[in-house]
């Protein structure tokens, strides 16, 4: 049976997968730090609320699947053959500024932690370069932090967790860093020539251990926009986080050929995405350049203690990156959306999730009592808190102790 494509409907109707689509679908909030791309990537109209900027990001990265087709049928009426080619329908992009800025997306059901498997792909837009012996190109990496929906009030304002990378321990890497950024009077930034930058242009302090504490970043040729994000409240921004080494070489010598390095593993935006195809027709390009995706298993506490979650509702990327590499501006995060790698995967219950709605409030404790005084075990998944094999007011106080500690 030939499998054809409109051209005028080709990514229309290419959402009938999982159960649970495995891509976001929503994006909670979005801040990007100042930096060349800010305001354009997604586009800032003036005067846009931060509401909307937030619901334009959201149709920027939402949404991805993918197909296979035998032709393409053309507006003329023409038909192209295409020979089983697979076609992407990917999400736009979005970029974080410089460190700090970030995006917190999540999807319609809970990202399960399968043991021992990814458990999702971000993607962004790093490449591998032909022209460098070393291995890199384009790599601009961004942290991922996880979050359960603890309280049940289906926003992020949980506790979140870092899923450690390979840098996590590099000595080079500086936990609990702070920058502030300092809103510039544009009208004082006028138009530039090839080549030239406005070398100060936004100032930032910052806590750092190992290298300047205050800076700027700079405005050049070919960003004219204001890089500060317009619809941001305030005189300042202010990000924390664990900043990742600069990774970034000029191997002209003469400013000429920037390469920034690839970290190992467990960063957004770091290396070609092995599922998203950007830079993977490089001639050097191996399995191992490639970024495989992020397991929830890796995730750690403040205190960098091991978190085990069983599943996670929030998802949140910034830029852990502080580095300007000269005629190629400051060090971005971009991200351009990301999947549920097994969307269909059912989590083990949480203890005190007695109802399996996948959160613990008082609907537990009612199912339990309704259970016990009218026998109505309809909402009843998991009633038995305490091992014993019964169902008794013993398991209430259960459900009331885990209740306690989450508040």
């Amino acid at each position: 049976m030939k499998r054809t494509l409109l051209f005028s409907l080709a990514f229309i109707t290419l959402m009938l997968q999982a159960q649970n689509k495995p891509y976001i679908t929503k994006v909670y909030d979005f801040l990007p730090a100042p930096g060349q791309f800010v305001n354009n990537t997604p586009l800032y109209n003036d005067g846009e609320p931060r509401d909307s900027v937030i619901a334009r990001a959201s149709r920027a990265i939402c949404g991805y699947t993918t197909i296979t087709i035998d032709e393409i049928e053309m507006p003329d009426g023409s038909v192209l053959s295409v020979n089983d080619t697979t076609i992407s329908a990917m999400p736009g992009t979005i970029s974080l500024g410089s460190f700090g800025g970030y995006v917190v997306f999540g999807f319609d059901h809970p990202v399960v932690n399968v043991e021992g498997e990814y458990d999702i792909q971000i993607f962004g837009n790093g490449f591998q370069a032909n022209n460098t012996t070393t291995s890199g190109g384009s790599s601009e990496p961004g942290i991922v932090m996880v979050s359960r929906d603890v309280n049940g009030n289906g926003i992020p304002d949980d506790p979140w967790y870092e899923l450690a990378g390979s840098e996590y321990n590099n000595p080079k890497t500086q936990k609990h860093f702070t920058i502030t950024y300092y809103k510039p009077d544009d009208s004082q930034f006028g138009p530039l020539g090839m080549n030239q930058y406005h070398d100060q242009y936004i100032r930032w302090t910052c806590n750092s251990v190992d290298s300047l504490q205050e800076g700027y970043i700079r405005k050049n040729y070919w960003h004219t926009q204001s890089y500060w994000p317009q619809w941001a409240e305030g005189e300042t921004l202010t990000f924390e986080g664990t900043k990742l080494p600069c990774n970034a070489v000029d191997e002209s010598g003469i400013g000429n050929y920037w390469v920034q390095s690839f970290f190992d593993w467990g960063y957004v935006d770091n290396r070609s995405d092995e599922h998203y195809g950007y830079g993977t027709n490089a001639t050097n390009i191996t399995a191992e350049n490639l970024n495989k995706g992020f397991k929830i298993e890796w995730a750690v506490d403040g205190n960098g203690n091991p978190v085990e979650l069983k599943k996670i509702d929030f998802v949140k990327v910034y830029c852990a990156m502080l580095q300007d590499c000269g005629w190629l501006g400051e060090t971005s995060t971009e991200v351009a959306g990301a999947v549920d790698l097994h969307p269909d995967a059912v989590a083990e219950p949480e203890p005190g999730d007695v109802n399996g709605d996948g959160n613990v409030t008082a609907a537990d404790v009612t199912a339990l009592y309704n259970y016990m005084l009218n026998n109505d075990s309809s909402a009843v998944v998991n009633g038995d808190q305490n091992g014993d094999g019964n169902i008794t007011s013993a398991d209430v106080t259960a459900v009331y102790n885990i209740l306690l500690g989450n508040f």
